[in-house]
């Protein structure tokens, strides 16, 4: 008698985003992954949604709707926007948390560390001012969570239809300007494919060979 398949669960926050829209798109052939789709506003998902998706309309501040959704997940996949983003990265934490699940994606941005070198970190740090802050604080109760947690921090994202990049680890000098959508979804639906890559590392994520002072469409 064949093995029944152990089906994996995987909670995406903030689905209507377009970088989880191309990590949907990866997984969504995946017979042993089970999708919940987690976002304010479901009309923002494309049609059709995936057979192996269950979408759920909510806000990640709401933490009664997120303790009765992160049970029975094996995987968080957060991709979330606003200035808010230390609350809402205490809102999981707590959640997941309350419930044991352990493995976290969280999707914040470059610079948050002052890691960005030369004309483009200066140009970087001008342009994303009101974010770092909130966003750095965010990482550190990440990591001080005891989650099992990958921090994935992009360059400015493109539209490109390709998968090429780079990582850099928390204490290195961050490379490039750029990264596609869909190589920063490449690397999220790898980890999920395989959770223990990538524990508890904070990875900067580039397309190689963009160095300049800012991103090529600026």
């Amino acid at each position: 008698m064949a093995k029944a398949k152990i089906m994996k669960k995987i909670l995406i926050l903030g689905a209507g985003g377009q970088v989880a829209q191309w990590v949907i798109r990866a997984l969504a052939g995946s017979e042993d992954i089970a999708l919940t789709l987690y976002l304010r506003n479901p009309g923002k998902l494309p049609t059709p949604v995936p057979a192996n998706s269950t979408v759920l309309a909510g806000d990640v501040l709401d933490q009664a709707l997120l303790r009765q959704t992160v049970p029975g997940h094996d995987l968080v996949y957060a991709n979330l926007v606003g200035d808010d983003m230390e609350d809402q990265a205490n809102s999981i934490i707590a959640a997941m948390q309350a419930s044991g699940v352990e493995r976290l994606i969280f999707v914040l941005s470059m610079g948050i560390y002052d890691e960005v070198p030369g004309k483009f970190g200066a140009w970087n740090n001008a342009r994303l001012a009101e974010h770092l802050k909130p966003f750095r604080r965010a990482a550190d109760a990440i990591e001080a969570s005891g989650l099992a947690y990958t921090i994935v921090r992009p360059a400015w994202m493109t539209d490109e239809d390709e998968v090429d990049y780079e990582l850099t680890t928390r204490h290195a000098p961050f490379k490039g300007t750029v990264v596609s959508r869909k190589s920063v979804a490449d690397l999220i639906a790898r980890i999920i494919d395989a959770p223990a890559l990538h524990q508890h590392a904070n990875l900067g994520v580039n397309k190689p060979n963009t160095d300049g002072d800012k991103p090529y469409f600026m």
